[in-house]
């Protein structure tokens, strides 16, 4: 082969990251120079694409990414691509308890506050190297009809001492941004003060749902959301969820060991 290849017409690309390359090329790749069982590095793994085909094709694979906003984007497509087909992996560089994620405070507070928003499934609302935030920094959108429109929870990410005045100023924008609810995320311990002005923000009830109810404000802990004690309340169940763009589902290469099977071979006849 030469340095141009032909990979046949590639189909509209549903973009999960801006640099996202086709599926069929890393296809190509792969098949090219490893087998079954071989383990596919990508160091600078980004969406995820060269995972998702390794993991296709019965491969190995190790994937490498400096922000942690990277492995939140390839968790959720390996999740949305194969479902109960995809093979057991393990994240290694996640904070696992509330001493790892303040020393990730420490060393970056820009990768802390992406990685506490995947606690939450929330998406990044902005470029930090675009200035101003607004007083949010991610976004949880869902559905609770029919109707296709989206509702947002913004969500707020705090790695330093915290009181009742940043509680009330979430609500505010809360209310500027028209949005359903305020999720607050600290690293440090919410007070009764903080309680009490999030209680007094009142609670969220579906249209066509009267009879359920959601807090309004949400005060999370980061190590609760480690330990699993709290999570987010907000109509999940309802309608699909609508935070992060949705991977087509996948299914896997027939396996080398499968073709050669009579059985195998008479279903693909």
């Amino acid at each position: 082969m030469d340095d141009v290849w032909d990979i046949g017409r590639v189909p509209p690309i549903k973009q999960l990251f801006p640099t996202q390359k086709p599926e069929g090329l890393l296809e190509r790749i792969i098949l090219a120079s490893s087998s079954e069982g071989d383990l596919v590095l990508d160091p600078f793994c980004g969406c995820g694409t060269t995972i998702a085909e390794a993991e296709r094709l019965h491969r190995r694979w190790i994937g490498i990414d400096v922000t942690h906003l990277a492995i939140t984007l390839i968790e959720q497509r390996l999740k949305d691509a194969f479902g109960n087909e995809l093979a057991l992996y393990q994240v290694e560089g996640h904070p696992e308890d509330l001493e790892s994620a303040r020393a990730l405070a420490q060393v970056n507070r820009h990768q802390f506050e992406w990685w506490a928003l995947s606690l939450v499934e929330a998406h990044p609302a902005h470029d930090k190297k675009k200035g101003a935030d607004k007083g949010i920094d991610g976004i949880i959108r869902f559905r609770d009809d029919n109707s296709g429109q989206t509702k947002k929870i913004v969500v707020q990410v705090k790695s330093g001492k915290v009181g009742v005045g940043q509680v009330s100023e979430l609500c505010h924008v809360v209310e500027r941004e028209k949005a359903a609810m305020g999720v607050f995320i600290t690293l440090e311990k919410v007070t009764l003060p903080m309680k009490r002005e999030a209680a007094a923000f009142g609670s969220y009830i579906p249209e066509h749902y009267p009879d359920r109810k959601y807090p309004k404000m949400q005060l999370l802990e980061v190590e609760d959301l480690l330990l699993k004690r709290a999570e987010v309340q907000y109509p999940k169940t309802l309608a699909p969820q609508a935070t992060f763009k949705k991977a087509a589902a996948k299914k896997k290469a027939p396996k080398e060991s499968d073709k050669n099977h009579p059985e195998a071979m008479f279903k693909h006849c």
